[in-house]
Parts: structure tokens; C-alpha cells; sequence
């Protein structure tokens, strides 16, 4: 199957694009929001929950599924698809931010990276070439190579030594990739990531050393991790400016509204964090006014709607102060509506970002939406 990315339509104000490209379980189209679902859900959501809020993609854990429930439990299900009943795309992270996230707990040689398991403290080897393995058993219709990440800011020569050992890494996975087949009959991509710090020259060679070795889309990692947020637009603009305009660019790991509308503007195509989850199950909901708290007790007898603008199944069927009862009495449900409402959200803001770009007023819809977005701040 071929891959037939496509640009249908380039920004007139900016380097924000739509576009288009096929995977082994359906189309993509983007902008596009990933929701996270590390051990193959995201958490507290059904698969036909993330469809009607319109998720195209799911993104999930090479090293949490690797540990539980493991390549052979997989397996025996015919790949991840099967066994989550998820029948949209996935795409799988290495594992690299969850070990760069152990500190004591790993240690790093050209081999690749040795870990103990946050399970039970068992020893495993993560290599380019058995991450690709496992994310064969997986059955991730985007598997990431394996990466070195450092948090920011890092010095020069560490910077340079993980962009290094990046490169390195990513040709044997590469090599890996193309001499071995996927396991369930349909094709697989694979995505390289960019690392490089803060630094310009060093993004440049990473960039470089990636696109030689032609995958199928390239990721801008090493992001998100400690800078500020004007290093980490310069490096964004820098790194779209340099990846292939033919090929898929995805932020990984970004972010907040405001940064996903700023990675748009820049040329990045695809997102995801676990913030719209994260928040949603601590009580902070997202709207077009900004963030709500919905266990404040002002909204002990509210009957609004979260957000009246919005149309998903918890503004639809719940107020407000149904759902601070819920989190006031701890009930898992307050925690699924909250879900449902925030990554519909993030569907949304995706949604109305393409169609903005389609009618050329990106930039305009930016700014009107921060605007209301911040009023409140």
C-alpha cells in the first residue's frame, strides 16, 4: 500500500498546512491530535467513546505494553487492534521519553539501553533493532525509532552526543524495519525523530543524518522537556523549515491549546499529550473561556453546561454541578465525562484549525480563539 501523503491545502499567512496519508487501518487527515493511551486505552475510554468525539489516531507505549501485557499475550490476539477493539490507526512511542523519565534506573551504551522494569525491578535491554521487533508485535500502524532523549537545557556535548548516538540508533532500526515484514497482513511506517537540544547546527545534522535514510515521516522530539516557550517555537520553526515537505511532521509530546495552535502555524502536522486526560481526571476542564475547576464550589449549583459551545455527549446530558458531585464524591464517572468532554475539545480545536487553513484565515482564528481562550486568565 502506498503511503500517498498529500498536501490538499497550503496556509496563504502562514507555514500551517492540511494534509493527507493513508495507514494500514484508515486515512489521516491533519492537523491532528493523538490521544494518548499508554497501556492501550486511554484511560477511562472505550474505543467507540474516542470515535464519536472523532479521534483518528491513537497513540500508545512501546515500553508499558512490552512489560504488561507483553509481546506473546499480543501476539496471541493478533496485535494490539484486536486486543483493545480500537479499529482506528495507532502509532506507538518507543519507549525512549518513558526511560529518559527512570533516572537511576537505566543505563546507556551504544548497544542501546538497559532498564529496570517500574513493575518489579527486572532487568531489560531496549536495542534499535528489538524495539522495532515489538512494535512489529504490537501491530502500530506508525512505530517511532528508538531515541535518545535529554531534557533541556542540556549542554552542548551532551546535546551533540544524544543526536549522535540518535543517528546511529536510527540506522540500524531503519535497516531492521526494511528487512522485516509486519506480522498481521497489513503494512506498517516508520517514523525517525530529531533530537538536537536547543542547538540550530546540531537540529540541522539531525535532520540531515534522518532524511538520508528516507522514512516515512519524521517526528521533532527532544521538545517539551524543560525550555521556555520561545526556544521551543524557534526550534519548531527551525525543524519545519528543514524536514521534508512531502513527508508527515509530528511535535511529539506537545501540549497545551495554545501550543498545538503555535506548532500549526509553524508547519506540524500531527500532536499528542496526555494533558486533556490528565487534567480531565484532576478536575481541570478546557473550554473555549479557558479551564475550568469544576471541583470549585461555585459550581455546586450550576445547571450550565461546561461550555455551551460545545456539542459532546457530557455538555449534551450533564451540568455542572452534576459533575462537581462527582468529583466531590470521588465517582469514576466524573472522570470519564470530564475525558470525553476534554478530548473532544481537542478534537474540535483540530477540526476548526484545518477548516481554518482550507479557508485561508489560520491566523485569524488563532488569534480570535486566544483571545476568548485567555480572557479569563
Amino acid at each position: 500500500m502506498s503511503i500517498n501523503f498529500q498536501s490538499l491545502h497550503q496556509a496563504s499567512d502562514c507555514k500551517a498546512r492540511v494534509t493527507t496519508f493513508n495507514t494500514g487501518h484508515g486515512p489521516v487527515t491533519t492537523p491532528v491530535f493523538m490521544p494518548v493511551g499508554t497501556i492501550g486505552t486511554v484511560k477511562t475510554l472505550t474505543p467507540a467513546d474516542l470515535l464519536d468525539n472523532g479521534t483518528q489516531v491513537m497513540l500508545s507505549n512501546t515500553y508499558h505494553l512490552y512489560l504488561r501485557p507483553g509481546t506473546e499475550i499480543l501476539e496471541s490476539f493478533g496485535g494490539l487492534h484486536k486486543f483493545n477493539q480500537w479499529s482506528g490507526p495507532i502509532l506507538t512511542d518507543s519507549g525512549g521519553f518513558q526511560i529518559y523519565s527512570l533516572d537511576e534506573l537505566k543505563k546507556i551504551s551504544e548497544e542501546g539501553v538497559e532498564f529496570k522494569s517500574h513493575w518489579d525491578g527486572s532487568k531489560h535491554l531496549f536495542t534499535p533493532e528489538n524495539v522495532v521487533d515489538i512494535q512489529r508485535s504490537i501491530g502500530s500502524d506508525i512505530m517511532m525509532v528508538l531515541d535518545y532523549l535529554t531534557g533541556n537545557p542540556s549542554d552542548r556535548e551532551v546535546a551533540n552526543n544524544a543526536h549522535l548516538q540518535t543517528i546511529r540508533w536510527a540506522e540500524r532500526a531503519r535497516r531492521r524495519f526494511l528487512e522485516s515484514e509486519g506480522l498481521y497482513g497489513y503494512p506498517q511506517q516508520q517514523f525517525g525523530i530529531v533530537q538536537g537540544g536547543v542547538y540550530d547546527d546540531l537540529r540541522r545534522a539531525s535532520i540531515e543524518g534522518l532524511v538520508n535514510l528516507d522514512f516515512e515521516g519524521y517526528a521533532i522530539g527532544g521538545l517539551a522537556v524543560g525550555e521556555d516557550a520561545e526556544t521551543r517555537r524557534h526550534i519548531t520553526d527551525l525543524c519545519t523549515d528543514h524536514l521534508p515537505r512531502e513527508k508527515a511532521r509530528y511535535l511529539m509530546g506537545v501540549g497545551k491549546p495554545e501550543d498545538i495552535l503555535d506548532g500549526i502555524e509553524l508547519g506540524v502536522d500531527m500532536f499528542d499529550c496526555v494533558i486533556p486526560s490528565r487534567n480531565a481526571r484532576n478536575g481541570s476542564l478546557f473550554t473555549a473561556s479557558g479551564r475550568l475547576n469544576i471541583r470549585n464550589a461555585s459550581h455546586k449549583f450550576s445547571d450550565r453546561p461546561i461550555d455551551a459551545d460545545c456539542d459532546c455527549h457530557t455538555c449534551r446530558n450533564y451540568p455542572c454541578g452534576y459533575l462537581h458531585h462527582m468529583f466531590r464524591v470521588n465517582e469514576m464517572l466524573g472522570f470519564r465525562l470530564a475525558t470525553v468532554h476534554n478530548i473532544y475539545f481537542y478534537m474540535k480545536l483540530t477540526r476548526l484549525a484545518r477548516e481554518a487553513i482550507e479557508n485561508d484565515q489560520f491566523m485569524s482564528f488563532k488569534a480570535a480563539f486566544l483571545e476568548r481562550y485567555r480572557a479569563n486568565h
